[in-house]
């Protein structure tokens, strides 16, 4: 797996994008063994593959060196009809297995409407599928406070861009994005 490093203008595939997030971070590539082994992890519960993925993501959280500290660690939410369905939110599971010095655990970002899965939908509609599917927590403690957002994956990038959004409306200082894989990313 190549090392991943920032870019002035970022990646060849979000130059060109306007994104709510103020920087991203990943583990990987979305392709085979990690897509697959992700897709095990989260879609068919091998949730022993936990493990293996921090120590991806610790090592490749050590790399972002995000330009200010993260206040919270906020994992993106699962509605709680999927949650219940699936068993496990998969990124509040990595986001509890991540260090960023003094950071907090937070589960005040919630998901407030029932969306269709994102990866059954077009590039174009993932965008609409999100609008509106997040909000935060009255008592919240967001404003003026760094966070590190957590996912998966980030394939257009419509849920991060979402949930960034809602983040900063609430007050948020800046929000960076942690994923264990990018989708859409070439080898070098």
């Amino acid at each position: 797996m190549s090392v991943f490093a920032r870019l002035p203008d970022g990646c060849a595939d979000c130059r060109h994008k306007n994104f709510q997030f103020d920087s991203i971070a990943c583990a990987g590539i979305y392709k085979p063994p990690l897509s697959s082994l992700i897709v095990r992890f989260k879609l068919a519960d091998r949730t022993y593959l936990l493990e293996p993925f921090l120590s991806l993501a610790r090592d490749a959280v050590v790399r972002a060196d995000f330009p200010e500290p993260v206040d919270f660690i906020v994992p993106v939410p699962l509605h709680w009809r999927r949650r219940f369905q699936r068993g496990f939110n998969q990124s509040a599971l990595i986001a509890k297995g991540l260090n960023f010095g003094d950071a907090q655990f937070n589960t005040d970002l919630v998901r407030i409407r029932y969306t269709q899965e994102q990866a059954l939908l077009t590039a174009a509609a993932r965008g609409k599928n999100v609008k509106g599917a997040f909000a935060v927590r009255k008592g919240h403690n967001f404003k003026g406070r760094n966070i590190c957002l957590i996912d998966d994956v980030k394939t257009t990038g419509a849920t991060l861009n979402e949930c960034a959004k809602i983040l900063k409306e609430a007050g948020a200082n800046k929000v960076f994005a942690f994923v264990l894989a990018v989708a859409g990313q070439k080898d070098i």
